[in-house]
């Protein structure tokens, strides 16, 4: 279009002489500039009118690539440079990320394990391996100690549990829920840090019970477990969304267990599945719709590839 060629070539040429060479008129070109930018405006305040509607169901939680995931899904086709744009401009970006301390502990009394994941994090197959953490809660009235356990393969947490009191215990109880929702193989791979709950004997003796291989990071090494401490960092991020603290460890349960089953494991996209959220992804296992090649080099992500054409939802 000739319209379309003069803004495109402005910077270079004079609008008048263009005008003459491509016979239009003056006034023409600025009536279309004109409805143009008043269409692309109206485009661009629906458009950002659909990204606080994304933003306001998930709690503000959402970056732009996740955000122009989800309008995408949705038939949108839109690029991340203008969502991201758009978002900045009416204040709809994604909370602040905010710094954590670590909280379990290793005692030196306690026997540990060899690191027998050795940072191979991309895993081809579900109940393969399963990772752990614990960490701690803010609230008004005191620490809310939360424990999880997630399957590597998805990223679904498979189990967890709450406690106002940091012991075994805790991390028992998020093991039950694990075992007994999934039912999983002989020789699973069980890995998690040093602390001294998961060297414990009360929880050595339940892995053998269920027949699971105990890993554990080296000493003072964080990144052995980085799957773990990134989802609870995250979850810290996307709940407490710049509060200090929860008002209630009653109001941080609640919250706790929405974020967790509701829309971590049924919600929230990962653009390490594809952005499918971990049960389609493992729905898309199950019936066979994924073909996962898994990868030999640590770091990277296996080759995921969907082959099926209807909704995994």
């Amino acid at each position: 279009m000739k319209y379309r060629f003069m803004v495109q070539q402005r910077g270079a040429h004079g609008v008048g002489k263009m005008a003459e060479v491509l016979g239009v008129s003056r006034s023409g070109y600025h009536a279309w500039r004109h409805r143009s930018e008043a269409a692309r405006a109206a485009a661009n305040r629906e458009l950002t009118e659909e990204i606080r509607v994304i933003q306001k169901a998930v709690k503000h939680r959402y970056g732009s690539p996740r955000v122009t995931a989800v309008l995408r899904r949705g038939g949108r086709r839109v690029g991340h440079n203008r969502v991201a744009r758009l978002m900045r401009a009416g204040g709809l970006e994604a909370r602040p990320k905010r710094r954590f301390r670590v909280t379990t502990k290793a005692l030196a009394s306690l026997p540990g394990a060899e690191n027998l994941l050795s940072r191979n994090f991309e895993v081809a197959k579900l109940n393969k391996v399963w990772v752990s953490d614990i960490t701690y809660i803010p609230t008004a009235e005191g620490w809310l100690y939360v424990a999880m356990v997630m399957d590597l393969c998805s990223r679904r947490i498979v189990g967890w549990a709450m406690s106002t009191w940091l012991g075994t215990q805790l991390l028992l109880r998020a093991f039950a829920m694990a075992v007994l929702s999934r039912r999983p193989p002989k020789e699973l791979l069980f890995h998690s840090d040093r602390g001294s709950q998961y060297a414990s004997q009360a929880f050595r003796e339940a892995l053998q019970r269920a027949g699971m291989r105990q890993s554990m990071s080296r000493k003072g090494d964080c990144w052995d477990n980085s799957p773990s401490e990134a989802w609870f960092k995250t979850l810290k991020t996307e709940l407490l969304q710049g509060r200090k603290a929860f008002a209630s460890r009653h109001s941080a349960q609640a919250e706790i267990f929405e974020y967790i089953e509701v829309f971590y494991n049924r919600q929230r996209l990962h653009s390490s599945l594809g952005n499918l959220t971990p049960v389609e992804f493992e729905q898309a296992v199950a019936r066979g719709c994924l073909d996962i090649i898994e990868s030999e080099n640590v770091g990277l992500r296996p080759t995921t590839q969907v082959v099926c054409e209807e909704s995994t939802a």
